[in-house]
């Protein structure tokens, strides 16, 4: 039996795919250190549009994991921060980050000897069609 519910419509995943997308992740190592106002997050998210900061932080609010904190003052200024279930998935995400740097070395070795058996097999493969035959067509 799974103890996973795979379905699309299952709410866990859907929290998941929110959460551990990587600009999620990111967003929310950085706010556990101190608030951030919006422009110093797009600072520091090196790649993120200023479209999908807006995006997720909205997602993050929405799902209980950001604070938006809107200030009256001219210009408005608008501090973000993790309330306390964002601090909670902090320390899980911590934990991630922690074993990905244990294990990198890993898997950097991993990925070369993948990559190594793929250019091989491409090679034999290209070898074995170069005798002048063509392959015959998928279906006939």
């Amino acid at each position: 039996m799974r103890n996973w519910d795979v379905r699309e419509d299952c709410e866990v995943r859907q929290i998941l795919d929110r959460i551990a997308d990587k600009w999620s992740l990111l967003i929310i190592a950085l706010l556990d250190e101190r608030s951030m106002r919006f422009t110093e997050l797009r600072r520091e998210v090196d790649g993120i549009s200023q479209r999908m900061l807006a995006r997720t932080l909205r997602h993050l609010e929405r799902d209980g994991l950001v604070e938006r904190t809107v200030h009256p003052v001219v210009p408005p200024r608008v501090d973000y921060a993790l309330t306390p279930l964002g601090a909670s998935l902090h320390s899980t995400i911590k934990a991630l980050v922690d074993w990905t740097e244990r294990h990198q070395a890993e898997i950097i070795a991993a990925r070369d000897a993948y990559d190594a058996r793929a250019a091989s097999a491409e090679t034999s493969s290209a070898d074995a069609g170069a005798g002048g035959a063509e392959a015959a067509p998928i279906g006939r």
